[in-house]
C-alpha cells in the first residue's frame, strides 16, 4: 500500500479526540519538514505480530544496533498510543538532552531519551513541539 494511504488510513481510524490531535502533529510536521521521507510501520515484526503501535516516520536516520550494525530508519516518529501521543526523535546519544533541552518549554509531557510523549495536545505548547522538531531535524550532527 502507497505510504500516504496507509497514513491516512491509519490517522482515519483512530477514535477522537486523538485522531484530530495526530492530524494536527502531522500536518504541522508535514509543513516545517515538507521533504521529509514518509514512513509508516504497521507495528508488526516479520510474523505479523503485533509488538508496537503504528508509527509515522518523517525524514531518515541511520540506527546503530547492538553488535555494530546498522538500520536505516525514521528520524522523527508519531504514534498513538493507549494513553495519549508519542513524538520520537530517533539518533540522540545524550539519553538526558531532549529532557534538558525541552523539557521546560514543551509542556506537560513525559520526556525520555528519545520520546515525548503527552496525554492530549492541550498539555503541550504545539508550537515548542514543531520547533524543537524541526531543530532536531535539520541537526547535521547527532548529540553526544
Amino acid at each position: 500500500m502507497e505510504i500516504k494511504l496507509a497514513i491516512s488510513n491509519y490517522i482515519n481510524n483512530l477514535p477522537e479526540p486523538k485522531k484530530t490531535e495526530i492530524t494536527r502533529i502531522h500536518q504541522a510536521i508535514i509543513e516545517t519538514i515538507p521533504t521529509a521521507q514518509l514512513w509508516f510501520l504497521e507495528g508488526t515484526n516479520a510474523s505479523g505480530k503485533v509488538v508496537t503501535n503504528p508509527n509515522i516516520g518523517y525524514g531518515n536516520c541511520t540506527l546503530q544496533l547492538a553488535g555494530g550494525k546498522t538500520r536505516a530508519f525514521y528520524k522523527i516518529g508519531l504514534s498513538a498510543n493507549s494513553t495519549g501521543i508519542s513524538v520520537y526523535i530517533m539518533g540522540i546519544k545524550d539519553k538526558n538532552y531532549l529532557n534538558n533541552t525541552y523539557g521546560n518549554i514543551i509542556g506537560k509531557a513525559k520526556i525520555t531519551g528519545y520520546c515525548i510523549k503527552f496525554n492530549k495536545l492541550e498539555a503541550i505548547d504545539l508550537n515548542e513541539l514543531i520547533e524543537a522538531i524541526k531543530i532536531e531535524f535539520y541537526k547535521k550532527e547527532l548529540n553526544s
